[in-house]
């Protein structure tokens, strides 16, 4: 158990680093799953970033004398479990890819969080240059996030085009509503 902030800070570190590994494996399932070449794309890129996150994170380990590894980061695990059910759901194209980035924000939510954890602890420990190494990897998962949001809005349109033409086939043309718009 931690006796102090520089434990608790290695820890977390630890959990992050766990978190970061599992992503490595998770991130091309997710690519492969992706309709959008764009997306696919994005996955694909942050894959490589994800990499050099694990790295930051080894040369941090390194300077505080630590091992990385001995923990489970079980907050991961579930969003990464969560983000397979949704791609073994038989969603099809732009909807597939709306439940797929709806998954990996969660898991960019969950690291800002953690990220923004152990920058406020290296400061506080007086660890200048492993701040500065934890905020780069902040800025990058908060870039990540905004770039899925802004896939998002294409590709919802899209899902949602879908569903409407699906639903237009299905509806007698009698009684069919007019001016429906998404929430």
């Amino acid at each position: 158990m931690p006796e102090g902030l520089r434990e608790l800070y290695i820890e977390e570190l630890k959990d992050l680093y766990n978190a970061e590994n599992q992503l490595v494996k998770a991130l091309p399932k997710m690519a492969k799953a992706a309709s959008s070449e764009e997306l696919r794309q994005g996955f694909e890129e942050h894959l490589e970033q994800t990499k050099g996150h694990v790295q930051r994170l080894e040369k941090i380990f390194q300077a505080l004398g630590e091992s990385p590894k001995g923990k489970k980061c079980k907050g991961m695990e579930g969003l990464v479990e969560e983000g397979s059910e949704v791609m073994e759901e038989d969603f099809e194209g732009p909807l597939m890819d709306a439940a797929i980035i709806g998954a990996a924000q969660r898991v960019e939510h969950y690291e800002i969080a953690a990220y923004g954890t152990v920058c406020a602890f290296a400061e506080e420990l007086g660890e200048t240059e492993q701040s500065s190494l934890l905020n780069e990897t902040l800025q990058e998962e908060k870039e990540t996030d905004e770039k899925l949001t802004q896939l998002a809005q294409e590709i919802n349109a899209q899902a949602n085009e879908g569903a409407e033409a699906e639903e237009a086939e299905e509806e007698p043309a009698v009684g069919k509503k007019r001016g429906r718009r998404a929430a």
